[in-house]
């Protein structure tokens, strides 16, 4: 980025496009990358992005507007003309082309298909959008390089020069047979250092990563991840090569499921944009609170019942906190734990180990804790009963919480509901409520009241 995305820059182009000065101003960012654009875009006024979109040529233009936000995407699209968005879709690739047409109403998409020149073009991306959202299908692109194991290096290199003219990016060489069924993929370097005379059946490798168009787009990014993929192949239920998944789909899918699991962990189970209105975003975020409102009733519920035993002890008030709050701390420490390595397919097979560490940690973290807790409170000059009461209850709070936080994101993972959910306000709410009835129940025992 050539320029300082500032305040008073943005408010400086902002009043030389209202003084005419258009030309000038796209001609400085005609040089810029389309992410960089992008964001400058992001800052201005609505109309004063969409008259620097009508000023771009059409590739950066189109690229542009694959970048900049949702929202704005879509504010920008309600002014374009059929003819507008057609010429958008023929400069990007077919992944890109169907994002772009999977946000339009249904009429426009089926008039830009219908009317796009390029007929095989609208055939591929009309196939791109029938794929079920996050999926492998609806994530990948149909250009890409490929060759047959029956021809020779020399005939591979021209037909590779060939196909490449309709490829942004080449990652891979991928290797088929006759009928297009995926066999490998080619290295570039042997392709360089071999004979041309040599068979392309000689050089390629087979063992090859591959997954098919119902692959679930997470799982496509955590395969990627894990075996280090620039690129990953998509094939049909046969294993006939369709399309390819790149790097930047894969970080999408991953920042998506980041924004979700963010979500989720503070009790949104929906996401939350700036143009939702009241009632839209009422609804999204009201059900938790009901959860943290019952919970909290409850809680006082379980007060009430202890009040007799507050009375003749206030000292027990004073620690109240202290035990909710490392019972509801404890709690999202170990299902955010869990809930990662799920995400991440590393938490393993055996659930009982997992259980068994989780309380022993729970053990170990709770008795140093204690121990802090009872060496502090004797130095100010609290009673030993009550130390040792609220200390005992610590212990039993923490190794509760921490069995608590690991067993219900593996309860939601085997009925099919997003553990991310588990990390947020239901771990904390019956954490609180819980641990006080330990507390109290604890106080019982050992002081009797």
């Amino acid at each position: 980025m050539s320029f300082e995305l500032t305040k008073s820059f943005v408010q400086e182009l902002e009043e030389r496009i209202e003084n005419g000065q258009i030309t000038e101003v796209v001609a400085q960012l005609q040089d810029e990358h389309a992410a960089d654009i992008a964001e400058l875009l992001e800052q201005l006024e609505v109309h004063h992005a969409a008259e620097i979109m009508n000023y771009l040529d059409d590739e950066l233009g189109a690229e542009t507007l694959m970048e900049v936000d949702e929202d704005l995407r879509a504010e920008l699209l309600k002014d374009y003309s059929n003819e507008e968005i057609e010429s958008v879709v023929d400069n990007l690739d077919s992944d890109d082309a169907a994002d772009i047409l999977g946000e339009l109403p249904e009429a426009t998409k089926r008039e830009v298909l219908n009317n796009m020149e390029d007929t095989e073009q609208a055939k591929k991306i009309a196939v791109l959008l029938s794929h079920a959202e996050d999926t492998a299908g609806s994530l990948m692109a149909t250009e890409l390089v490929k060759v047959q194991q029956t021809w020779s290096v020399m005939q591979c290199v021209r037909e590779m020069r060939r196909q490449a003219e309709n490829v942004e990016e080449v990652y891979a060489v991928y290797v088929v047979d006759e009928n297009d069924i995926l066999l490998g993929a080619l290295s570039l370097k042997k392709l360089l250092t071999t004979s041309t005379k040599t068979p392309v059946s000689e050089i390629f490798d087979d063992k090859i990563k591959s997954v098919t168009t119902v692959t679930d787009a997470e799982e496509v990014a955590q395969l990627m991840q894990k075996y280090n993929l620039y690129s990953m192949p998509v094939t049909d239920d046969l294993g006939k090569l369709l399309g390819r998944i790149t790097m930047d789909d894969v970080v999408d899918v991953i920042t998506e499921e980041a924004e979700k699991d963010y979500n989720l962990a503070s009790g949104l189970t929906e996401e939350v944009e700036d143009k939702d209105s009241v009632f839209t975003v009422t609804k999204i975020r009201l059900p938790w609170l009901l959860v943290g409102l019952f919970g909290g009733l409850a809680t006082a519920m379980v007060i009430g019942q202890n009040e007799s035993r507050i009375s003749a002890l206030p000292q027990l008030v004073f620690f109240m906190p202290l035990i909710a709050a490392m019972g509801g701390n404890v709690g999202v420490q170990s299902s955010a734990i869990v809930v990662r390595a799920l995400s991440n397919n590393t938490f393993g097979k055996n659930s009982l180990k997992r259980l068994s560490k989780e309380f022993t940690v729970g053990l170990v973290n709770g008795l140093i804790c204690a121990l802090v807790l009872f060496g502090v409170g004797s130095i100010i000059g609290y009673e030993t009963n009550i130390l040792l009461t609220v200390s005992i209850a610590l212990v039993s709070v923490v190794m509760f919480a921490s069995l608590f936080g690991t067993l219900v994101p593996l309860t939601l993972d085997k009925m099919k509901i997003d553990p991310a959910v588990a990390t947020g306000p239901f771990v904390t709410t019956s954490n609180d409520v819980v641990s006080l009835f330990i507390y109290f129940y604890i106080g019982r025992l050992l002081i009797g009241f």
